[in-house]
């Protein structure tokens, strides 16, 4: 019986001198866990700070030649001023004149028509992408030719362009002759009907190429099992297209729509260089009568007012084609 006592004691005295598994394990864990943690947070740290020098430049660049500018025009835009006198703060005037300013509504009209034309020059790249994604015979070679507008700066493509309009050398009025579509020579640059449906189709044949690579890479990202699976349902070429196709595109065509946006109301070089803007208004734009308020006219105060509506006008329609691209643009419709 001592024995047994005394065991039962020594039992007692050993499980009380001893720590349990768990309360060990949970001793040797969390000084392990407190220095991963540790680790860790000085890992994600490094990183941020690696990111954000690397951001750095771009962002200081962005901040000077983007930021300030949209500031200072801002506050321009309130002030009466000339580089011969001091500025003076006439609150709303410069915006007030805007709404008399025939000249500009003769511009934002033709802005707005310029912008409307994107769709077209979108819809003649998605033909062209679709066509070289196909297997036809030496596609890669009708790719690169499609390109090669693109990377032509845009003074060059006015002045190829200037020379196809020419109404004495020009080479669409010669095939028209040829063609027997007129009899004389039609004056494209110098017409206030032809003269902005010229430069839009100059625009637009430079940004093809660049359309049709995007369409084109976006098509190439399309599963191909969804049209066997299609096919295979009875699908044919066009709801193949309207149910596959386009949906998946939306994304691309998006981004077509914005960049054309963005590059049509910017291309300033390509019409000074081909019409100056004329004959009379009629190839006006928004970009070019700010130029000529500021650089000609010297009106900076009233330049910096029209500046900043066009700025608000380029916001509401990139927020206008993101909500008509819809927020399922990648979705493929299930019917």
């Amino acid at each position: 019986m001592p024995n047994a006592r005394s065991s039962v004691s020594c039992g007692g005295r050993e499980g009380s001198a001893q720590p349990r598994g768990d309360d060990m394990t949970i001793a040797l864990a969390e000084p392990a866990g407190i220095r991963r943690g540790s680790f860790m947070a000085k890992k994600k740290t490094r990183q941020a700070v690696l990111i954000w020098c690397f951001l750095a430049p771009s962002l200081l660049i962005f901040l000077l030649y983007r930021i300030l500018p949209l500031g200072w025009n801002l506050v321009l835009s309130f002030q009466a001023w000339s580089p011969l006198k001091p500025a003076v703060w006439v609150g709303l005037e410069n915006y007030e004149e805007i709404l008399t300013d025939e000249v500009f509504w003769q511009a934002l009209w033709n802005t707005l028509y310029v912008i409307g034309s994107a769709p077209i020059g979108i819809a003649m790249a998605l033909g062209l992408a679709l066509l070289v994604n196909s297997d036809i015979r030496g596609r890669n070679v009708y790719r690169t030719l499609i390109f090669l507008s693109y990377p032509l700066m845009t003074v060059a493509v006015a002045i190829i362009w200037r020379w196809m309009f020419d109404e004495r050398v020009g080479l669409i009025n010669y095939a028209a002759r040829a063609l027997n579509l007129t009899d004389t020579p039609i004056q494209f640059l110098n017409s206030f009907t032809w003269a902005l449906p010229s430069v839009i189709a100059a625009n637009i044949w430079q940004m093809l190429g660049f359309y049709m690579i995007i369409l084109l890479t976006g098509l190439q990202n399309i599963p191909g099992n969804l049209y066997e699976a299609a096919e295979i349902d009875g699908a044919n070429a066009f709801r193949r297209f309207l149910r596959i196709t386009a949906p998946l595109l939306k994304p691309s065509i998006f981004l077509c729509f914005v960049i054309g946006m963005l590059n049509s109301v910017t291309s300033f070089d390509l019409i000074y260089v081909m019409t100056g803007g004329g004959p009379g208004r009629a190839t006006e734009i928004l970009v070019t009568y700010i130029y000529k308020l500021g650089f000609v006219q010297t009106r900076f105060d009233y330049a910096a007012a029209v500046t900043i509506v066009f700025f608000v006008l380029l916001i509401v329609i990139a927020w206008a084609a993101n909500r008509l691209s819809g927020g399922n643009a990648g979705a493929v419709d299930q019917d």
